[in-house]
């Protein structure tokens, strides 16, 4: 007959076991403690349309202040030595042949997985020594995005134009949804996995930043500004934008961005914008009726008749729309909520 186990002696057995592993653990963490827990993935995210003079030093300061991150570099049609450029500075390079920022950015956040994502253009007009401020704001204050605050630091570095332009834009945006952001076009932003991977990219150009800015307001996700330095291009390099083109293409898009989130607010200004047009025009006729019994204008009570028709449609289809957004809304929260937090490191 085989002796039964002793239950003390398993017990004790036990207990040494688990005070070996704690004593292991604790050596892990005092001899490796960069091991104790994954660094998040960075991806810095260029995109690029004949910056030939100017991407080899955006790729060469990323490297100098995230030298963990992955950069990539997505040429956009460029018709200099762009792409050669890049990938001899180490960058891994990649194309869009579709022509515009919005198209570049849609490739990116859907082919790039990363944890944190820095967004900048390849002009080196961008201080690269602030990304690693950005990043630790994004972790340690759990945000979704933080976006670089332009200091210009020379007088060519932001025509007056382009600084009048977005001062007018960002007014514009903060009275239309109600949050203030001194800089809704900076191309130099920092966001959260959940971000990037919940946000439907529509936009084709420059009109991208207003829409990064507009669904961080109305998912109400936690976004903040720091103050970035703004240099001027280096020689060589030439800005792509046109005030009046890019700014009337920018405002458009600030519309339909209101119409297509706000639509109560849209169609029930267009309602009552009409209801106000139409009883202007019927008073007259409705005094004469009341004074000599007769309508000697009837294609004007015809005519305000149909814009009164129209004022309600209008606002009724403002009602539908909203529920619509909602629903759409709601759909966006449930893309963001999919993805998990970010931890800090």
């Amino acid at each position: 007959m085989s002796a039964a186990p002793n239950p003390n002696r398993t017990s004790g057995l036990r207990g040494d076991l688990a005070g070996m592993a704690e004593a292991l653990k604790q050596f892990a963490q005092s001899e490796f403690p960069q091991a104790g827990a994954a660094q998040p993935r960075v991806a810095v995210l260029v995109p690029c349309f004949n910056e030939e003079a100017a991407v080899a030093t955006v790729i060469a300061d990323f490297r100098k202040t995230l030298p963990t991150a992955e950069i990539f570099v997505y040429d956009n049609n460029s018709s200099d030595r762009t792409a050669a450029v890049a990938r001899e500075a180490g960058a891994e390079v990649r194309s869009e042949r579709r022509q515009g920022k919005g198209h570049v950015v849609r490739r990116m956040f859907a082919d790039i997985d990363a944890d944190i994502y820095v967004l900048v253009d390849g002009d080196a007009t961008y201080d690269t020594a602030s990304a690693p401020r950005m990043i630790d704001m994004l972790l340690s204050d759990h945000l979704d995005m933080v976006v670089g605050f332009r200091v210009d630091q020379a007088e060519a570095a932001y025509r007056p134009g382009h600084r009048t332009g977005n001062w007018m834009l960002t007014g514009f945006l903060s009275s239309m949804f109600g949050q203030a952001f001194k800089d809704i076009l900076s191309g130099y932003r920092v966001f959260s996995r959940r971000f990037v991977k919940s946000f439907p990219v529509l936009s084709d150009g420059f009109e991208i930043e207003t829409e990064l800015s507009v669904h961080a307001l109305e998912l109400a996700l936690p976004i903040a500004e720091i103050e970035t330095p703004y240099y001027a291009r280096p020689e060589g390099s030439f800005s792509k934008l046109n005030t009046w083109r890019d700014g009337f293409r920018i405002l458009g898009t600030i519309l339909k961005l209101y119409r297509s989130e706000k639509p109560l607010r849209f169609f029930t200004a267009i309602g009552i914008f009409l209801m106000l047009v139409s009883i202007g025009l019927v008073s007259p006729v409705i005094v004469t009726y009341l004074e000599q019994g007769i309508v000697p204008r009837l294609p004007t009570a015809v005519l305000s008749m149909g814009l009164m028709i129209l004022a309600v449609l209008s606002v009724s289809s403002g009602l539908v729309l909203d529920t619509v957004t909602r629903g759409r809304r709601e759909i966006k929260l449930l893309a963001y909520l999919s993805q998990p937090a970010m931890k800090k490191g």
